[in-house]
């Protein structure tokens, strides 16, 4: 289990330059993940100039990029969504098996598009589904809850898209399924973290109560490249 947390300071770079570089798209001081598994983009050094200039190079000019963590964009950049978040370092968590999950893939990937429509827990695209575990629980054929690992950086992993239909809520589904995919992740010989956006109290109170710790509180961008001078 992962004691270093030096990789949690910039989790989208250490995941894309480590264990996710398969989905990764690279130019210099600057890497993103492949359009259709996540919208997120990074830089070796938030500081550098030359790494937004990279950055601007591979998204290409007037472009959408989602950053995160303690970091100003140039001023030549639009800010167009700024969403406060914490992240969450679960070593603490009790880890344990879901007998009644089930491992989703491929084939659910259509439903799982519409429970996450249904409950916004955060972006999740068409090859989410393969940067990690994801684990769900079905009442009556129908998948009603479900929770995975998006980013992976080097002995790290996120647990992310936790969603819980609202039909079956107040049952524990997602804290049984975050308990489920720590288990994965353990195994692994890694450590779960998460991250929430800041004002998502009752999200956080659960992830508290189960164990999770307060790391940081960085900052979700969205922000569009600057267009190509003349």
């Amino acid at each position: 289990m992962s004691t270093d947390t030096a990789a949690l300071d910039n989790p989208v770079w250490a995941a894309l330059t480590g264990p996710h570089a398969a989905f990764a798209e690279v130019s210099g001081l600057a890497a993103r993940y492949v359009a259709d598994a996540s919208p997120f983009a990074a830089l070796a050094d938030p500081r550098d100039p030359l790494a937004w200039a990279d950055l601007a190079e591979l998204a290409g000019p007037g472009m959408p990029v989602w950053v995160t963590g303690l970091l100003t964009p140039p001023p030549d950049w639009e800010t167009a969504a700024v969403i406060p978040g914490v992240q969450l370092d679960g070593r603490a968590v009790r880890a344990e098996a879901a007998p009644d999950a089930v491992v989703l893939g491929a084939a659910d990937v259509p439903e799982m598009l519409e429970l996450v429509e249904l409950t916004k827990p955060g972006p999740f695209l068409e090859r989410t589904v393969e940067l990690g575990t994801y684990l769900g629980i079905r009442h009556d054929g129908r998948l009603v809850a479900m929770a995975g690992e998006r980013m992976r950086p080097t002995g790290w992993s996120e647990i992310s898209a936790v969603c819980t239909h609202p039909d079956h809520r107040g049952q524990g589904l997602a804290a049984r399924l975050i308990r489920a995919v720590a288990a994965a992740v353990r195994e692994r010989g890694d450590s779960p973290f998460l991250h929430a956006a800041a004002d998502n109290t009752p999200a956080i109170a659960l992830y508290e109560a189960m164990g999770f710790t307060l790391r940081r509180r960085p900052d979700f961008l969205g922000l569009r490249t600057p267009d190509k001078k003349p």
